[in-house]
C-alpha cells in the first residue's frame, strides 16, 4: 500500500510523507523540511508519526523553504539524507549569494548523492528522481512507487519538459505545484524583477501550466491530484481547483488543495 501526506505547502516550509507498506513493514520517507524543527515535529506528531519512524530524507533543492531544518533532523536521528551534488554543494559548501541560502552544518556521512533518474531504495519504497528546470543548482523532483502503485511529486519548475511528463507517465496520484493565478501575479504587489522570476522558465508553475501538466498526464487510474506549493498573495485555492478540475473533467471537490500550516490529509493511492 502506497500513501502520502503533505505536512506542509508553501514558501513558508514544504513536507511530505511517503509510505510504503507491505503488511509485515512500513517504509516512510520524508521529502523536504522547510519547516523549523519543532514545527515538522510537531506536523508529524499530528500526522500520527514520530521522528523515529522517518527511514530517510530527500531535499528537493537548496531554497530554505525546502531544506529548512534537514541536516539538524537527519543528525538528531541518524537518518540518511539524499540530494543532488548541486544542492549539497550549494546547501553545505558556500553560501548561495542569490538566494542568500545560509550555510548549514553538513550531515557527514549521511548525506547520499541522487541522480537523474537513478532508482533510490527505501525500504519498499523505490524513490527515482528526475531534473526540473528551477533557479536552483541541481533541483530534483520525484517518482515514487511500492512496486505497484506510483506518486509523483512535482513542485518548484517554471515549466514542464519532455523529461518531467515522461517521468510521471502512468501514475497513481499527483502532488502538483499550483503557484500562482498569471493575473494575481501581475497584479500583485511583488517587485517587477520577482513577477519576471516567479513567472518565468525557471521560476514556479502557474494555475495554467499545472492545468496542462495534469491533462497531459491524465489516465483512468489517476486517483489523487493535489494542488501543492500555492502562493498566498499570488493564488486561491479555488482557482487552483477550478484550473485542475476543468482539465481532468472533474468536479472542483474532488481536487485536494495542501495548506501551508495544515498541509493534507493522508491519500491513499
Amino acid at each position: 500500500m502506497l500513501r502520502f501526506k503533505s505536512l506542509a505547502s508553501g514558501s513558508a516550509g514544504n513536507a511530505t510523507v511517503v509510505e510504503a507498506t507491505d503488511g509485515i513493514s512500513t517504509s516512510r520517507l520524508l521529502v523536504d523540511c522547510g519547516p523549523n524543527l519543532k514545527t515538522l515535529l510537531d506536523r508529524l506528531a499530528y500526522a500520527g508519526l514520530a521522528a523515529e519512524t522517518i527511514d530517510a530524507v530527500f531535499v528537493t533543492h537548496e531554497h530554505s523553504d525546502h531544506i529548512g531544518c534537514a541536516s539538524q533532523f537527519v543528525r538528531q536521528y541518524q537518518k540518511p539524507l539524499w540530494a543532488s551534488q548541486g544542492t549539497a554543494d550549494a546547501c553545505f559548501g558556500a553560501t548561495d549569494l542569490l538566494f542568500d541560502t545560509p550555510r548549514k552544518t553538513h550531515p557527514g556521512p549521511l548525506l547520499h548523492i541522487a541522480r537523474d533518474t537513478q532508482t533510490i531504495d527505501v525500504g519498499g519504497l523505490c524513490v527515482t528522481p528526475f531534473t526540473v528546470p528551477h533557479d536552483a543548482r541541481e533541483p530534483l523532483q520525484l517518482r515514487c512507487s511500492d512496486g505497484a502503485r506510483h506518486l509523483g511529486i512535482l513542485t518548484d519548475l517554471g515549466q514542464p519538459t519532455a523529461h518531467v511528463l515522461e517521468n510521471l507517465t502512468n501514475c497513481d496520484a499527483l502532488l502538483l505545484e499550483c503557484n500562482h493565478d498569471a493575473d494575481l501575479l501581475a497584479q500583485g504587489r511583488y517587485s517587477p524583477f520577482l513577477k519576471k522570476r516567479v513567472g518565468g522558465a525557471f521560476g514556479h508553475l502557474s494555475n495554467a501550466q499545472s492545468a496542462e501538466i495534469a491533462l497531459a498526464l491524465n489516465h483512468p487510474k489517476l486517483s489523487h491530484v493535489v494542488a501543492a506549493h500555492l502562493s498566498r498573495q499570488n493564488n486561491r485555492p479555488e482557482l487552483a481547483r477550478a484550473a485542475l478540475a476543468e482539465a481532468l473533467g472533474r468536479k472542483a471537490a474532488d481536487i485536494a488543495v495542501a495548506d501551508q500550516f495544515l498541509g493534507s490529509g493522508w491519500f491513499q493511492v
